[in-house]
């Protein structure tokens, strides 16, 4: 499988488009295999090959930096893309052909079951999840993709009898011409309009990963997102729709706080879950989904969801201090995020939210905060002080950082309750991204409470 991919690279004129964390895995592949072919390395930032040794020393290696680094890759046989270079309102038209990834790649040359995960919200639980019971199962796999391990890092360790979860994001999905084995499409929702033309571009590019699926692959998504109706039209593979708002007329559905798939009774609502909150319900009706086309023990799985953690950042409960809970849910990037991890936890009397405008509609989640029980919203730049114009004024506090919504969440919030961060708007601008805003707020919620 290795071999094949290596000569589909050999002799090729190849740029390898951003040297984030994928871009260097894709060099090191190369370079590993074909250490006298000539690369091309293509990346924004200026004279960003001067910040590695290994690419200083590499006598057959051309570095193209700064603004027009996307420019005359009609030239190249093969553009490797990052995930994170956008091509919004450039003509790709001349060689979309030669866009490529490591995923694309991966489902390309590899002869092993694939499950794809993708979703604006839940991809990372899920797969995860997913690939926990296959572990519990002792299923032979490996957990790639979005989760920050580049496939081509792994790439020797492939072999035929695994299976791959593969947490798959709009990014990676957008120029594929490939789909996986299981297609599971969780969601849609506005998001990213900073990286691509439109929502509609956005979303199609989710729809890729189940656009080319053949007959006997298998695709599984929620039919109670509007949006995913009105783009599901006749896909390929068997397909499973599932609705957690009670519609019966789908393959796996809720009714009566349990979940029936092909009407049969399978998994009840209130079993010992850690995943709190309905939109977790409808990422683990997923997953059960997944248990039974693969034909796993399904009391196996039922167990791995009751035992399986919160991630880190996604609804995590950071500590109880001075009878307050804090919780930390800062991968709530996008208004209905946010929501959901309010009505998860019920008993939220402060939240604190902010980050960067993208150019989100903010009209209903700002109804939905001046109709709620929460009596403090912290509102950090940008989006927060926007949206505080709109709030009613004895629930809103604006802050200029996270230190200083800290600060204020310990003052105002009611003993016995919960203070949430859940921003509402990406983290890029003020943090690195959303990791290092929680890690942030965790270390200011505890250091407050040590210092005191």
């Amino acid at each position: 499988m290795i071999s094949d991919l290596i000569q589909y690279f050999k002799d090729k004129k190849i740029i390898i488009l951003g040297f984030g964390k994928e871009g260097m895995s894709t060099y090191k592949l190369i370079r590993r295999y074909l250490p006298l072919q000539h690369l091309y390395i293509a990346d924004r930032k200026e004279n960003f090959e001067e910040n590695f040794e290994l690419l200083k020393n590499d006598t057959n290696l051309t570095c193209i930096s700064g603004e027009s680094y996307t420019e005359n890759l009609q030239n190249y046989d093969i553009i490797m893309k990052a995930p994170g270079v956008s091509f919004a309102y450039i003509d790709t038209s001349h060689y979309i052909h030669k866009i490529k990834s490591q995923l694309e790649l991966l489902l390309e040359f590899f002869n092993v079951f694939t499950i794809g995960v993708t979703g604006t919200k839940g991809k990372s639980t899920t797969s995860s999840l997913i690939y926990q019971v296959l572990q519990d199962q002792n299923r032979k796999s490996l957990f790639l993709g979005n989760i920050g391990v580049p496939v081509f890092d792994y790439i020797d360790t492939i072999e035929d009898d695994m299976t791959l979860v593969l947490e798959m994001s709009s990014h990676q999905l957008e120029y594929m011409k490939l789909s996986p084995n299981i297609a599971i499409l969780l969601n849609i929702y506005e998001e990213h309009l900073d990286h691509y033309e439109s929502f509609e571009k956005y979303a199609m590019a989710k729809c890729n990963i189940f656009k080319y699926q053949e007959k006997s692959d298998y695709f599984i998504y929620n039919e109670d997102n509007e949006m995913l109706n009105k783009l599901v039209q006749n896909p390929n593979g068997i397909t499973y729709k599932l609705s957690i708002s009670g519609k019966d007329d789908s393959h796996v559905y809720l009714k009566e706080d349990k979940v029936y798939l092909n009407d049969k009774p399978i998994y009840d609502k209130n079993n010992q879950r850690n995943l709190l909150g309905d939109y977790n319900l409808n990422n683990i009706m997923f997953v059960l989904t997944v248990s039974e086309i693969l034909k796993l023990d399904i009391n196996k799985t039922i167990k791995t969801i009751s035992e399986f953690k919160t991630l880190e950042h996604r609804l995590e409960f950071v500590g109880k201090y001075d009878n307050v809970l804090y919780y930390d849910n800062s991968i709530g990037t996008i208004p209905m995020a946010t929501i959901e991890a309010i009505k998860a936890l019920k008993y939220v009397d402060t939240l604190i939210i902010g980050g960067m405008d993208r150019g989100l509609d903010y009209s209903d989640f700002i109804q939905f905060l001046n109709d709620s029980d929460i009596n403090n919203i912290i509102c950090m730049p940008k989006t927060g002080h926007d949206i505080a114009k709109k709030l009613k004024e004895e629930k809103r506090y604006i802050v200029d950082s996270l230190e200083d919504a800290v600060t204020t969440a310990k003052s105002v919030t009611k003993k016995g309750e919960i203070c949430l961060l859940s921003p509402a708007a990406a983290s890029y601008g003020f943090f690195k991204n959303f990791e290092e805003k929680g890690n942030l707020y965790k270390k200011l919620v505890c250091k407050k409470y040590r210092d005191n």
